[in-house]
């Protein structure tokens, strides 16, 4: 089946235009007709390799909305019209503690992501959502509750899941003090799941610049991690931090705005970090943490926990011919919402 896409055809090239064969669905799959994607940081980490080698073409693109347009025979959830979703994953061991317990973004085997992948049905490169049809295992596949509009819930599939699973491990709620790392795609729905789970919640941001816009989201409070006197008036002041970051960064400055038995939570960086003394955890009984995504369950109860409280994510429609200047927007850190492709439309 011929797809059509933008593609990454080095790690320097601009992304183009990209024409390449879907394989047929077995029993088990589901045929999506993609209409919209999201943009995620991850895309462009990966199809810049940073994060290891991959293969080129690269088809980034894991925050999926579309159409069922066709199922296999052995598929019992979804028919031809629903409207679905596809995250970050597409298939794992099945078999592990991880799968078996409902956390496949943990899988202890191999997990085979959206894109850039090896897809262990025929062995080739996944590719992902920026493209017009995708297929996919009915388990990975998520149904939309028909209150979400497809634009609005692609950026769930990653950033919403990324920032509401650890919220919801941590039992982030009333009499909390939660603040939030960097206000970018992630860090915004970050705001938006805190507060809507009771704590007071408060933006860390490196960028003065971003103050107002952390202020629209009535956060609680906003403090500009490169300004000295801010960070100390915070000391010793949040019970949960959630580090949206997306490169190595050093965690010694953070530490300090935990309060006693405080935990720093890692989502945004997912490459070496910088050490820091262990008194900074030490002292306080303080906790590092981390956590990537979730697994398909309590990604389907993080899109309906979204429809039931109308927690959106702030969106920039764009088409595909704009892609490469919203990579460079997302670079420089000007952007505090999520862009989001009209697929239908870049593709007519």
């Amino acid at each position: 089946m011929k797809a059509k896409s933008f593609a990454a055809p080095s790690a320097t090239q601009p992304l183009e235009y990209y024409e390449f064969n879907r394989r047929e669905p077995t029993p088990t799959d589901v045929e999506i007709d993609v209409h919209f994607c999201g943009v995620c940081h991850s895309d462009i980490h990966t199809a810049r390799g940073d994060w290891g080698e991959v293969a080129y073409p690269c088809v980034p693109g894991h925050e999926i909305v579309g159409i069922v347009s066709r199922v296999g025979k052995a598929v019992t959830q979804f028919k031809p019209g629903d409207s679905v979703g596809v995250g970050c994953m597409v298939n794992s061991c099945g078999k592990c503690e991880a799968c078996k317990r409902g956390f496949e973004n943990s899988c202890f085997q191999e997990i085979t992501w959206t894109y850039s992948s090896k897809d262990p049905i025929d062995g080739t490169d996944t590719k992902g959502g920026y493209s017009t049809l995708i297929v996919v295992p009915q388990h990975f596949v998520l149904q939309l509750p028909k209150s979400l509009d497809m634009p609005h819930a692609a950026p769930l599939l990653c950033a919403g899941i990324t920032t509401y699973s650890p919220l919801n491990h941590w039992k982030v709620g009333p009499g909390m003090k939660v603040g939030v790392i960097g206000l970018g795609g992630l860090g915004h729905m970050g705001v938006k799941y805190a507060k809507a789970m009771g704590a007071k919640v408060w933006v860390i941001t490196s960028s003065p610049e971003k103050v107002v816009a952390a202020k629209s989201y009535h956060v609680d409070g906003v403090v500009v991690s490169s300004v000295k006197e801010e960070m100390e008036a915070a000391s010793h002041t949040f019970d949960f931090l959630l580090d949206t970051i997306p490169k190595a960064h050093d965690l010694s400055p953070y530490l300090k705005l935990l309060n006693i038995h405080g935990t720093l939570c890692l989502v945004g960086p997912i490459e070496p970090m910088p050490g820091f003394h262990s008194s900074a955890v030490i002292n306080g009984q303080k906790s590092i943490a981390g956590s990537g995504i979730g697994g398909i369950k309590e990604t389907q109860e993080m899109l309906q926990y979204s429809s039931e409280k109308n927690l959106l994510p702030e969106i920039e429609i764009i088409t595909m011919d704009e892609i490469n200047k919203a990579w460079e927007s997302m670079t420089h850190k000007q952007m505090s919402k999520r862009y989001v492709i009209d697929i239908k439309k870049s593709f007519q």
